[in-house]
């Protein structure tokens, strides 16, 4: 398995590191390839501009064509094209960071802007009345894993259904539904670190022997069941989810993930 581990934060001595020198140690031990894209360290530039697409840049700037134009014509700024080769080289990427203001860190969000660009992680595919371009299941990263290891500050009882920060699958739901799953990259499971500003020995311990175990498990864990988008589950065009194929009790995100088979139905493909 080929791994790419997308690391971002600024203490060299912090938790998020250790976790990312472990899952490189844990892969390249049971003979995986990894490769790591260390933003802070590197000084990656956050702000998507003009800079990014070179001679392929409009006036004014028109980020979607402009991004794609510069991808197909090869004129992307180095660092861009360089993580681009490295997602197609992965067959698993681990997003590593913590959570701050709901989110990922900006330099993350900077990383994704500038890097997913147009025709490489989107707008392909046909656009129709009956199909609204390969995406949510299908796209350029279809075949791809991606598993988020994340830390938050709070304990976890303030990160579940009723907890005051809302469920921590919700505040997921952007990137792993809205970045991730959107080109075709099958989402697994985060992985969450709670406390993680009041970690003791003895609980960091546990955190990391938690986490040897998904690193060793990333082939054989089941993606979130994200519901595809050209698979029969929504109208077209409005792309709403058709009547009656939610579970009682369902809805907002949830409403986007397909409830379990039993056994007389078969698995949903």
């Amino acid at each position: 398995m080929k791994t790419l581990i997308v690391y971002a934060h600024p203490e060299p001595k912090s938790l998020n590191h250790s976790l990312a020198e472990l899952a490189v140690t844990t892969l390249e031990a049971a003979g995986h390839e990894v490769q790591v894209t260390d933003l802070y360290a590197s000084n990656w530039k956050a702000a998507l501009d003009a800079s990014d697409y070179g001679p392929a840049a409009s006036s004014p700037l028109r980020v979607a064509a402009d991004s794609g134009r510069a991808f197909d014509t090869g004129t992307l700024t180095a660092d861009v094209s360089i993580e681009q080769e490295k997602l197609l080289w992965a067959d698993t990427i681990i997003f590593q960071f913590p959570l701050w203001w709901y989110s990922m860190p900006a330099i993350l969000k900077g990383w994704v802007d500038r890097v997913f660009t147009y025709h490489f992680a989107y707008g392909v595919g046909e656009h129709s009345d009956t199909k609204y371009g390969e995406r949510y299941g299908e796209g350029t990263l279809a075949g791809k894993r991606a598993l988020l290891s994340v830390t938050v500050g709070g304990p976890e009882a303030h990160y579940s259904d009723r907890g005051i920060n809302g469920p921590i699958d919700d505040l997921l739901f952007p990137i792993h539904h809205g970045i991730l799953y959107y080109p075709g990259i099958d989402v697994l499971p985060p992985f969450v670190v709670h406390g993680s500003d009041r970690l003791t020995a003895e609980e960091y311990a546990v955190a990391a022997k938690n986490w040897e175990r998904r690193l060793l498990e990333l082939e054989t864990t089941e993606p979130i069941a994200f519901r595809k988008q050209n698979f029969g589950d929504y109208e077209m065009p409005s792309l709403r989810l058709k009547e009656g194929l939610e579970e009682r009790g369902q809805s907002s995100f949830a409403l986007h993930v397909r409830p379990p088979f039993t056994p007389d139905e078969g698995p949903r493909v």
